[in-house]
């Protein structure tokens, strides 16, 4: 069902947007526009007031569109639902209580203990992170992607920003200038949308992937095509996979030798649950011109695409190399990707309470992905995996039986 297909209905999901307390984050969880659908379709929107600012969604934008406005106490006290786009901090993971549910990009195989906390105290969680992205029905949901071209779109800005020269050819009166050579690592939604910004920009563009078969998407906008000889790297779930410690060196050799001609590199590889892989060396780096530019959109807290990047923060090399730390650069683009968001919020609670109440089918392959804890259990077999918990068993519905690595033939044990 899609949000303009909802029909009004009853009793009314209440539903809370609170402010992001995460350094430099300015989106929201909903905008205006995905509030205003929520209400036609009979939900209750509590926004806390100023939510919204950072991204210029105003207050009174949001009760035109039909959301009460208020406290931070009092839009969570009375609420089903809380949506979110990061992780809770310590102060709004403790105020949760039993029977709510919390939605949002929770990073929970990299925040095993919050899950298990929340789990245990009775609160759903939702994690687009372990949105099963291959299934078109789940498109909609689907924030990694719509975040990942909010972020691509932007690191290419950023990098034209950063960058001391013209990136298109420029013909003056004064000479010619030659266009930036710009390499892009990772052909997926991130990277592909960074290609297509920096190809309108006007620089001679490459994107890098092992993948060979993201060729014919990278040629498509006009950029040159590079793969390594490992050449077999898809996974599933729209990932690419992980490699071998062998097929990692081999890789790192070529790319290295490689990128040592360009004056852009933006790499854009995440592996959910573990650390970037990183794919700019230090040694690498010193081979670079000084003013070439790498944004790192690989970069978080556990590391990044690039030797030394720091996620958040700008820092040159000994040898003159800017290196932008932006694991989270769509936060930079805060309207479009809050706007492109709340769709994503939308979609899912259209899926999770088509009758104003929060259901977990088991059966549903989207929901036995997404959910990550209801009702006191861990349910994504993924999270049960990080947290050493029993499989999930084969006696369940189809949905939930399907996700689990290996099957055993007893009832889920709740988190002790």
């Amino acid at each position: 069902m899609t949000a303009a297909a909802s029909a009004p209905v009853a009793p009314s999901l209440r539903i809370a947007v609170l402010t992001e307390t995460a350094e430099g984050e300015r989106r929201v969880a909903l905008d205006p526009a995905a509030v205003a659908q929520l209400v036609r379709a009979g939900r209750s929107v509590a926004v806390e007031s100023g939510a919204g600012t950072a991204a210029t969604f105003v207050d009174d934008a949001y009760v035109a569109a039909g959301a009460t406005v208020g406290s931070r106490a009092a839009v969570l006290r009375d609420c089903d639902v809380v949506a979110v786009v990061r992780s809770p901090d310590e102060e709004l993971a403790a105020a949760l209580t039993e029977g709510q549910t919390l939605i949002g990009l929770l990073d929970p195989l990299n925040h095993p203990e919050l899950i298990k906390t929340l789990t245990q105290r009775g609160v759903t969680t939702v994690a687009f992170e372990l949105l099963p992205r291959t299934l078109s029905r789940a498109q909609s949901m689907d924030a990694l992607s719509s975040q990942s071209s909010a972020a691509g779109y932007r690191a290419a800005i950023v990098a034209a920003h950063a960058f001391g020269r013209y990136l298109p050819m420029m013909i003056t009166a004064s000479g010619t200038a030659t266009p930036a050579k710009v390499i892009v690592i990772g052909a997926g939604v991130a990277g592909l949308q960074a290609i297509a910004t920096t190809r309108r920009l006007g620089a001679v563009v490459t994107g890098y992937d092992i993948r060979d078969a993201s060729r014919q998407e990278v040629e498509s906008l006009g950029a040159k095509f590079l793969t390594s000889s490992v050449a077999k790297g898809g996974g599933a779930g729209g990932y690419a996979r992980v490699l071998t410690d062998a097929e990692k060196a081999t890789q790192q050799r070529e790319l290295d030798t490689a990128l040592a001609g360009f004056d852009v590199i933006v790499t854009t590889a995440k592996v959910p649950g573990h650390a970037p892989p990183e794919l700019v060396s230090a040694a690498t780096l010193a081979t670079l011109r000084p003013g070439s530019v790498c944004v790192d959109l690989g970069s978080s807290v556990l590391g990044g695409n690039v030797a030394g990047s720091v996620e958040g923060r700008t820092t040159v090399t000994g040898n003159g190399v800017i290196v932008v730390g932006g694991g989270e650069l769509a936060a930079d683009l805060p309207v479009s990707a809050s706007q492109m968001y709340g769709r994503n919020v939308v979609a899912v609670l259209d899926s999770l309470a088509p009758q104003g109440v929060i259901v977990v089918d088991a059966s549903d392959a989207v929901h036995q992905g997404i959910v990550v804890g209801h009702d006191g259990e861990v349910t994504n077999a993924a999270m049960r995996s990080v947290l050493r918990l029993d499989p999930l068993p084969a006696a369940l519905p189809a949905g939930l039986a399907a996700s689990s690595a290996s099957a055993a033939d007893r009832p889920m044990e709740k988190i002790a």
